[in-house]
């Protein structure tokens, strides 16, 4: 089922509505976005998101979006690929942040219905944000038995960069904080940041630091420690190395009545506790203050495509297709 949900840049923008028996899910091809996600005995809505075109249009949180062509920092806003350097726009301290000036999160996607899923279309041109080569990219949200299937896909003409990564904002008790949710990360290790939040060719054991999710403990445990990292990101806002390849368990977050458990193939995931949320109202009038959701974003290594020795970098190689694959499992505790 689909509804208009507004129009930007002249073109029509929908709110489609997948159903099954567990689950609502809502998205719309404004930023490939996640809008709503609702288990259905309870009638939690796990992920923030708001009611009109226009409050998403006008906030820069990146709030449930689909965000490219390379999900978080770049350094410098420079990378260099198959000899050649290329330069990207500047828009967060100094760096190159999900995707640029106007990344994914502000294109108008088309979309194509299918059972149980919509899967939203995007061409990036060559030259856009200072990327090189013309991207077909597609975003497919399905319902799933146990929750939501997110797969995204990259096809170019030339060698380029594709880091996908979806922004939710995750509250599984609808309150206004979440840092008395119980997580666990399947990361023996995590990346050092910069005062910038530039995450750094650097990873160090978790052990011993506020960074050790391997057992169930709340952000709130730790989060107000004396920490030059916790300092730099205002609290949680970096890269795990989740443990193994393939498709695999990469955090679960526990609420008072609900389950989360994130799922991914990508490399690892950056934790974020929503440090910089400032209140703006979202659905149903309900204020977002800082620290009341938790991002569990999958993905490549910031910046991985400027540090040699980290193996997993986020090339698409012309005329192939690289995919990835997202997986909100939500379950009754």
């Amino acid at each position: 089922m689909k509804e208009l949900f507004g129009t930007y840049k002249e073109k029509e923008i929908y709110l489609f509505t997948l159903e099954n028996e567990g689950y609502i899910a809502k998205v719309t091809n404004y930023g490939a976005t996640l809008v709503s996600f609702i288990e259905k005995q309870t009638g939690i809505d796990v992920v923030q998101g708001y009611d009109t075109l226009e409050e998403y249009i006008q906030q820069d949180f990146y709030t449930g979006a689909s965000v490219g062509r390379t999900a978080n920092r770049i350094g410098k806003g420079t990378f260099t690929l198959n000899g050649k350097t290329y330069h990207l726009p500047i828009n967060n301290n100094g760096n190159c942040n999900h995707g640029g000036l106007e990344g994914f999160n502000r294109k108008a996607f088309t979309f194509k219905e299918a059972d149980n899923s919509v899967i939203f279309s995007y061409l990036s041109a060559d030259g856009e944000e200072g990327y090189p080569g013309n991207l077909q990219v597609n975003i497919t949200y399905t319902l799933c038995e146990d929750g939501l299937c997110i797969t995204a896909e990259g096809t170019s003409d030339q060698d380029t960069l594709f880091a996908y990564t979806n922004h939710s904002y995750f509250n599984l008790d609808e309150s206004d904080n979440a840092l008395d949710h119980e997580v666990k990360i399947y990361a023996d290790q995590y990346g050092l940041s910069d005062a910038n939040g530039m995450t750094q060719d650097k990873l160090e054991d978790v052990k011993g630091t506020p960074f050790d999710f391997r057992e169930f403990k709340t952000p709130a445990q730790d989060i107000e420690k004396e920490n030059e990292q916790l300092a730099f990101g205002s609290g949680y806002d970096h890269f795990f190395l989740i443990q193994g390849e393939g498709m695999r368990d990469m955090a679960v977050c526990l609420g008072k009545k609900l389950q989360l458990t994130v799922s991914s193939d990508l490399p690892g995931m950056h934790l974020y506790s929503s440090n910089f949320l400032d209140g703006t109202k979202g659905k149903k009038g309900v204020a977002y203050p800082r620290r009341s959701a938790l991002c569990f974003e999958a993905e490549y290594m910031p910046n991985a495509i400027n540090y040699p020795d980290i193996k997993d970098k986020p090339i698409v190689k012309a005329n192939e297709t690289l995919t990835c694959h997202i997986r909100f499992a939500l379950t009754r505790r």
